[in-house]
């Protein structure tokens, strides 16, 4: 497996992780928020595997993260360069700048999700909201 395919695949997959962490923690808390709560009960009733994402978020989260981790260090890694053809390498710079559009997409996504999940409610304690 060629390292494009690998990187490629890599972020594709820290994304669909990071995105996990949206619908695990960050929707609930939004639909609550917005006075959705009937939706959020029928969502966990029908879709029971994200009350099992939301008891284990700690690892939901960690593990997305890792995966962005990684996937960022082989993106950016320093020494990294594209084959010499002229068809290969702009191939090569073509993968690299959707790579990197789905790795800060990916980065964004965790953001909001580690946001709602782990800083609005503590955040809104002490504004006293």
């Amino acid at each position: 497996m060629t390292t494009n395919t690998r990187e490629k695949r890599l972020t594709w997959l820290a994304l669909f992780a990071s995105t996990g962490t949206l619908i695990c923690c960050a929707l609930p808390i939004a639909l609550v928020t917005l006075g959705f709560g009937a939706t959020v009960a029928t969502l966990s009733s029908n879709v029971p595997f994200l009350v099992t994402l939301t008891l284990h978020k700690a690892w939901v989260f960690g593990g997305a993260g890792a995966l962005l981790g990684v996937s960022g260090w082989l993106i950016f890694r320093p020494g990294r360069t594209c084959p010499t053809d002229p068809e290969y390498g702009a191939m090569c710079d073509e993968t690299q700048v959707w790579n990197r559009r789905i790795f800060w997409v990916s980065v964004a996504i965790w953001g909001i999700g580690f946001f709602t999940a782990y800083l609005a409610l503590p955040l809104r304690l002490w504004l006293d909201v």
